[in-house]
């Protein structure tokens, strides 16, 4: 009886930690499962929002076009115009709907992340600080601010003016969730990402830059959703929906990234993390912009594969003065060179079937190195930008900031190649 009694004893105890070696097994796989479904549903937000840009960055760029074609035949039209005030409200008026339309497509392209960003070595405490009177008269009087910033705060590699753009839609979002007002705290920090830290960016150091409000907050399904492009919770006619997709677009082009916190009831907290510049970076205030006398008349050739872009700008270049010689591919503009063409600058598209704009300033240099090259596009990110230094101008753009660019390029008229 004693063997018997102890015999089962045993069995009880090893049956015992048998059971709690498959229940913390069992508890094991069902961490891994959980864990695997929360990585397949952030990949699976992830190609939604990949697949999103792609759509939302191609119909910007056509808008761009669009766009370009507008605002270059009123420019021009502005100066045909006489002394009728009421002709001069109702172009004013057409003016600013295309200009208000270019900041649509500004938005989208950051969204998509090919929008042109001319980053620098940026403080960003100060830009904050220099801020808090605009953010102030644009939430009103029912939004208290509060600034917590740490001290000597290392500058960031970022467009400053994006920036700013992206700091304001964070105000102006923060105080439409404080329908009856209350308190937008903006802060600063440096934080250090680590190899395993689940970001999705490098490691190294980063600036945070937090906009927290005390207004309703979002639940789970609203959260999920609060970046894609068109999604808002306004009403009608109460915002584009394009606010955090922007600055999604610009966290995610700059090396950083944007998480939002939100609960119903809590408010939200939203944190743009940015990437601290490198030694090598010099810090820099903003650059004035500067606008050059126009230049001596020149010798044009334009290249762009779509006739009202390319008919539209060959007006705004005569209007200026230059003589204009059309191409409408990249090929057809090399056999021009080719067959003696004396150009004194090259302005072309980037995105034309066949050969790009980048393909031709690439070829263009190396068979004529002394022409200057212009690549007027929408796009940012073009492969193979790198290896060749070209000058940009971003669509859509206005005559004045045409003529500027080629006074840059051509200073003292005539330069030839």
């Amino acid at each position: 009886m004693r063997r018997s009694a102890g015999a089962s004893a045993e069995l009880e105890r090893l049956v015992a930690e048998r059971t709690a070696d498959l229940e913390r097994a069992n508890s094991q796989l069902r961490e891994e499962i959980a864990g695997r479904e929360r990585a397949q549903a952030a990949l699976l937000q992830a190609q939604k929002i990949e697949a999103l840009g792609q759509l939302v960055g191609g119909v910007a760029h056509d808008f761009n076009n669009l766009l370009m074609a507008v605002i270059g035949n009123l420019d021009l039209l502005s100066k045909k115009l006489g002394e009728d005030a009421r002709l001069h409200r109702l172009l004013d008026g057409a003016m600013e709907g295309a200009r208000r339309g270019a900041t649509l497509t500004q938005r989208l392209l950051a969204f998509a992340r090919k929008q042109e960003l001319k980053a620098q070595a940026t403080d960003v405490r100060s830009l904050v600080e220099d801020m808090i009177g605009l953010i102030d008269r644009s939430v009103g009087p029912m939004v208290r601010i509060e600034l917590h910033a740490e001290d000597n705060m290392p500058v960031v590699d970022v467009d400053p003016n994006q920036l700013e753009m992206a700091l304001l839609n964070l105000a102006v979002n923060a105080r439409d969730a404080m329908i009856t007002g209350g308190v937008l705290t903006i802060g600063l920090s440096e934080q250090i990402v680590d190899i395993d830290d689940q970001l999705g960016v490098q490691p190294g150091r980063y600036v945070v830059l937090s906009v927290r409000d005390t207004g309703e907050g979002m639940d789970a399904q609203t959260l999920a959703r609060a970046v894609e492009p068109f999604f808002s919770t306004k009403g009608v006619g109460k915002g584009t929906g394009l606010g955090l997709s922007m600055v999604f677009g610009l966290a995610q082009q700059s090396g950083g990234a944007l998480r939002l916190e939100s609960t119903p009831s809590s408010g939200t907290t939203a944190r743009l993390w940015l990437p601290v510049a490198s030694e090598t970076s010099p810090p820099s205030g903003r650059a004035p912009n500067i606008v050059t006398q126009a230049s001596a008349p020149a010798k044009i050739l334009f290249v762009d594969d779509d006739l009202l872009i390319a008919g539209s700008t060959v007006d705004l270049l005569e209007d200026l003065g230059h003589q204009v010689i059309e191409a409408h591919s990249a090929i057809e503009a090399l056999r021009l060179l080719e067959s003696g063409l004396a150009a004194d600058l090259l302005i072309t598209d980037h995105a034309m079937p066949g050969m790009t704009g980048i393909e031709l300033a690439r070829e263009v240099r190396r068979q004529y190195p002394r022409l200057p090259i212009l690549l007027a596009t929408g796009f940012a990110e073009l492969e193979g930008s790198e290896v060749v230094d070209v000058a940009r101008l971003a669509k859509p753009y206005t005559q004045a900031q045409l003529a500027t660019e080629i006074a840059h390029l051509l200073p003292n008229g005539r330069d030839g190649f």
